[in-house]
């Protein structure tokens, strides 16, 4: 039976050439990552670093006054520990799981271990795609002061939910409309007529704590110039270039460790 989790769902994962993906492959963890999971608070030492398959992670900006404000959305599309391999080592951010799923765990000392393994500068492939992916970050964070600070809600909603979908398998996000308005900083009847405003159109449809897109090209011609600017550099600097059909043999040779953790706070 072939089995439904597979490290290479994550673009980073699966982009590795075949030598050094089965090299990092025996020290994976399969984690289960429920919706409001924490994997660390601000300031905490980061002990892993987490490479989503089905989940979407958060990083949140907490202010003084406990109001959360999210930076940066993280999926299948890279991976959570950027400090790691950048010499921090903690972040002043909190991390919370926002879309229940699945992720790949490797130990911090693991991952420096191989960012660092070939030595000199970019000549590993996982040391490119890391810090390639740390430049797409960067630009999805400064594109998100950008969006909040410029556009209505209407377009950050529409690249918020594009944003999110290009990191999930399917259509339809597990999530409140409060959820979302505090991701965005702003209040929820904003997102509510937002929201309406979207659905009248035919684009979306909502549901208690549940949102389906009906019609993507619709809300891509809606959203503002952030969404094309954060998905264009992404692309560019991360073309998918894994080789599934040679991964597939990797699920029997190659067994993964799975860890399956349930709680709310995700041990870290």
């Amino acid at each position: 039976m072939t089995d439904p989790h597979n490290p290479w769902q994550n673009h980073l994962l699966g982009s590795l050439p075949t030598a050094e993906y089965e090299h990092l492959s025996p020290h994976l963890e399969l984690v289960a990552m429920p919706l409001g999971g924490v994997l660390y608070e601000a300031g905490d030492e980061v002990r892993y670093a987490y490479f989503p398959t089905t989940c979407i992670v958060s990083l949140l900006y907490v202010m003084e006054s406990g109001a959360p404000a999210e930076i940066a959305m993280i999926g299948n599309d890279g991976m959570l520990g950027v400090s790691l391999f950048m010499g921090g080592g903690t972040t002043p951010n909190r991390a919370v799981v926002r879309s229940a799923g699945y992720a790949y765990r490797l130990r911090a000392h693991l991952l420096i271990q191989e960012f660092s393994r070939f030595g000199g500068y970019r000549n590993g492939a996982l040391h490119n795609l890391l810090l390639r992916y740390t430049q797409a970050m960067l630009t999805q964070i400064a594109q998100t002061a950008v969006c909040n600070r410029h556009h209505l809600v209407d377009q950050q909603l529409c690249r918020w939910l594009l944003l999110s979908l290009d990191r999930l398998p399917s259509n339809e996000l597990i999530l409140t409309q409060e959820l979302i308005a505090n991701m965005l900083g702003v209040r929820r009847e904003g997102i509510t007529e937002a929201a309406g405003k979207l659905q009248q159109a035919g684009l979306i449809n909502c549901r208690r704590g549940h949102i389906t897109v009906l019609d993507r090209s619709g809300l891509e011609a809606r959203a503002c110039e952030c969404y094309h600017v954060v998905k264009t550099e992404s692309d560019r600097l991360l073309p998918l270039h894994a080789q599934l059909t040679s991964r597939i043999f990797l699920q029997k040779s190659a067994p993964v460790k799975s860890e399956l953790l349930s709680s709310r706070h995700i041990s870290r």
